[in-house]
Formats: C-alpha cells, structure tokens, sequence
C-alpha cells in the first residue's frame, strides 16, 4: 500500500510540474476574521479558469489557508521572497550557535536549520495544521493534480490587533 501511495504522490508531482507553466489568470481573494475578531487574513490565490476559482474543493482549502497563516503566522510565500540580506543574517546566527563544530559539518547543520527557519516563517513550507505530516507545497500539489490546473498563492496579508508593522 505504501508503494501505491508513493507511485500516486510521484505522478500528482509529475502533473502538477507540468501545469506550473500555464497562467494562473483567474483566481480569488479569501478572507478569514479569527474568532474574537483580533486577528484577521486577506489570502490572494490564481488558478487558471474561473471554473475552478468556484469549486467547493478549490474554496475550502483556500479558507484553510487563511486559517493556517493566521494560525501560523508566515512571513513570505516561499522561500524565494526571503530577502537575502535576512537569509545571510540568519545563517550568521546559526554559525554563532554552532562555532565550537568542525568546518566539515557547520555548513551541514547551517543547512538544516535554514531549512527549519524556512518551515516557520514561508507558508508553502510550513506543515499543514490540519496534517502536520503533509506541508503546504505538497497539499498545493495534491490540489492542482486533482483539479487539473495550475494554482498559485500569490500573497497574503496578516492582520493582528495591537501589532506594530
């Protein structure tokens, strides 16, 4: 069963790379007000028809996602929207913590915990709250498998009572 599993995630990907070039013109902006209304999420996602744009399917997840950056509160999309300025920075950090290592393995270990400070603050990184053992990336490709197009999170907007921009 696991082989099966494995041979249908791998085909799911297959599909989904092959949509990646298509444009994403059509889309929608889903809004999400947490209970007590202290937080609040504007989440902007493309898609390629507006067919799709009003599939149950296609909307429920987009509400959960609204619902994992308010939750979850990410900084960026992806990783490459990180400034690289904030990426150098944080590598100087991780180096710091770790300089007592040998040379060999500090890159290594640097390495990781970028990746773990990618999973924190970019969404499509971040495990999904619903099944913390699927990340957002690979929920999206599911998705785009499923319904046949391609799909993009474009950008989202963090709302917080009493927080500081």
């Amino acid at each position: 069963i696991e082989k099966a599993i494995e041979v249908l995630r791998k085909k799911g990907i297959a599909k989904a790379a092959k949509k990646a070039s298509r444009v994403a013109g059509q889309g929608i902006i889903e809004s999400y007000i947490h209970t007590g209304n202290r937080i609040g999420v504007l989440l902007e996602v493309n898609c390629e028809t507006d067919f799709v744009a009003r599939n149950s399917e296609f909307r429920k997840i987009i509400k959960e996602l609204t619902m994992q950056v308010a939750a979850a509160n990410p900084l960026y999309v992806s990783r490459e929207e990180v400034p690289a300025n904030t990426i150098e920075k944080e590598k100087e950090i991780f180096r710091s913590q770790i300089k007592d290592k040998p040379a060999n393995v500090t890159e290594k270990i640097v390495d990781g915990k970028l990746d773990k400070y990618f999973s924190e603050v970019c969404l499509l990184e971040q495990p999904f709250i619903k099944d913390p053992n699927l990340r957002i990336n690979e929920l999206l490709t599911q998705l785009i498998a499923k319904l046949g197009e391609n799909i993009v999170i474009k950008r989202f907007t963090r709302f917080e009572v009493g927080e500081e921009d």
